[in-house]
């Protein structure tokens, strides 16, 4: 009882700060920061405080049915509404915060469909103070570097927005400029977060969500450092070299600094403007696979990788070779995945291809899941680990029935742990996917082939050069290995090429069936036409 009446206090007081905000500019004077930084924190303290206690009490001595699971659904929708609003009043990281909320799976759906929304949802900076920065970083002389910048932002993010300008010599850029003062605003509103969640966890344990602010953190600090998302965008260049389908705009190291990014401008629309991609006569599922095997490629190949797929930093651009081309926008937040997690994160999709359920429960032994091993081809797949469907078919009914009835057995406190017990590689190559999957289903693909694809990729990345030794038996050892893991390679090459086979003859199939149908459409309105006319 005590604990909740000091949630009650709290809540109280944050309430009062809530109620009587009022609409503050984003970049106002030092002397006016601390208060804002307090007002802030007092509506997260109120919102959060006001779904944990809807939870706890709008649940409490519920049994595990459907009754359940429909309040339970409600009060993920009115918590998920809270602090939708608290991210629209409170802008700037809690954008981000909220966005970043979205693009995890984890989370219920509820939380994610709602939070969406604030993927467009940022406010532009004025162009004085846009133009203040630049002067700070480039020098005060601005007319020496650039013929013209346009003062009109051609896009606005949560942390930046973005300018084109031309340079002397003519060429065309883009300016992302950091909004001012985010620094300080960072370290308020992260130790506000870390400390909501701490409080949380304090007055009920089973809601933990310090990793999800930790990994937070660290994706923000990342992505507020330039002169390292420059590094990022020339090693992302490099590794895709030798794909004419994929693009990374040039960096102009001499016009970057740690708030400015200067980069090649590229012509292109937003990877989900189908309206765009039809016009053009481009394909949507072509699109999508170019999509699949680029983010594959840096997954179980490069094993650096693009954490924020989201669909405003791809852009699809006409190519007079290919028809189109990828360009990738936004390097900020890339996570480098350590080579033994790389080799393993390939040898669990080796696994889920096969559904070796002992593999596949070794490996999340070893990336530290324990128990929940058994959920990884659920959520990469969409198969129980006992499921004898093919790679990409839905699960039986039977299926779906016992899935169901063990799903409710999970509390809120298994998810954190399951959560809390991830590495952090395995958190950023979740996130990239769930981008990656939504992406795909805009795009009318089949998420078969996304699977396909992460599959041959998984293999790619096992591949392996042999180890010479000094001595002669290590170095037969090493291409017996080798030999051994080619006929290995060559049998799951099979699979999937029989699987892709099946695959083109479903989709091929359900084409002549709507086409039989049109043709048959067409003759009967024109035997009927012809009827009615031989009747006249």
């Amino acid at each position: 009882m005590r604990r909740l009446g000091l949630v009650i206090v709290i809540t109280g007081a944050a309430a009062l700060s809530y109620h009587h905000h009022q609409q503050h500019h984003n970049y106002i004077t030092t002397s006016n920061s601390l208060l804002n930084g307090i007002v802030r924190s007092s509506r997260s303290l109120y919102t959060i405080t006001a779904n944990v206690v809807d939870y706890k009490y709008s649940l409490h001595g519920l049994s595990e049915d459907d009754h359940y699971t429909r309040i339970l659904s409600e009060v993920h929708l009115r918590s998920a509404k809270r602090i939708l609003k608290l991210c629209q009043i409170n802008q700037g990281f809690y954008i981000k915060a909220g966005q970043f909320v979205a693009s995890m799976r984890q989370v219920p759906k509820e939380y994610s469909s709602t939070l969406v929304s604030l993927q467009d949802q940022a406010v532009p900076c004025s162009f004085e103070a846009i133009k203040q920065v630049l002067i700070n970083n480039l020098g005060s002389d601005l007319k020496q570097i650039f013929l013209s910048i346009d003062e009109q932002p051609i896009a606005a993010a949560s942390l930046a927005q973005v300018h084109r300008a031309l340079l002397k010599d003519q060429q065309e850029v883009v300016l992302k400029v950091q909004y001012p003062g985010l620094k300080d605003r960072m370290r308020m509103d992260i130790a506000t977060m870390s400390l909501l969640s701490k409080c949380v966890t304090w007055f009920f344990p089973e809601y933990r969500f310090q990793w999800l602010v930790s990994e937070f953190a660290e994706v923000i600090a990342l992505e507020l450092d330039f002169i390292q998302e420059a590094k990022n965008s020339v090693r992302a260049a490099i590794n895709f070299k030798n794909n004419s389908r994929i693009k990374v705009p040039k960096i102009f190291q001499e016009l970057t600094t740690s708030h400015v990014l200067t980069m090649e401008y590229c012509k292109g629309r937003r990877v989900d403007d189908l309206d765009y991609i039809r016009k053009s006569g481009i394909d949507p599922r072509k699109v999508a696979k170019v999509l699949v095997e680029a983010f594959a490629e840096m997954i179980f190949v490069h094993g650096f990788v693009h954490g924020d797929p989201h669909p405003g930093n791809i852009l699809v651009s006409l190519d007079e070779k290919h028809g189109f081309c990828l360009v990738l926008l936004d390097h900020g937040i890339y996570k480098n995945l350590d080579e033994e997690f790389r080799v393993n994160y390939c040898q669990l999709w080796k696994a889920l291809v096969f559904l070796d359920s002992h593999k596949i429960q070794q490996l999340g032994k070893h990336f530290g899941i324990g128990k929940y091993s058994k959920y990884l081809p659920l959520i990469f797949t969409g198969r129980t680990i006992d499921s004898k469907a093919a790679l990409g078919d839905g699960m039986s009914v039977e299926e779906r029935t016992n899935l169901k009835q063990e799903v409710k057995s999970l509390t809120f406190g298994d998810v954190s742990e399951f959560m809390e017990s991830l590495p952090s590689e395995f958190l950023t190559v979740l996130r990239t996917d769930a981008l990656i999957r939504s992406l795909v289903s805009k795009l009318g693909s089949s998420q078969r082939v996304r699977l396909l694809v992460y599959a041959n990729y998984a293999l790619d990345g096992l591949s392996s050069k042999p180890d010479p030794g000094s001595s002669k038996y290590f170095v037969l050892k090493a291409v017996w290995t080798k030999i051994i893991s080619r006929i290995n390679h060559l049998q799951v090459r099979l699979l999937l090429g029989l699987l892709q086979l099946f695959s083109w003859l479903r989709d091929t199939r359900k084409s002549l069936v709507i086409w039989s149908k049109q043709i048959s459409l067409l003759i009967s309105r024109f035997v009927s036409h012809n009827y009615s006319v031989t009747l006249t």
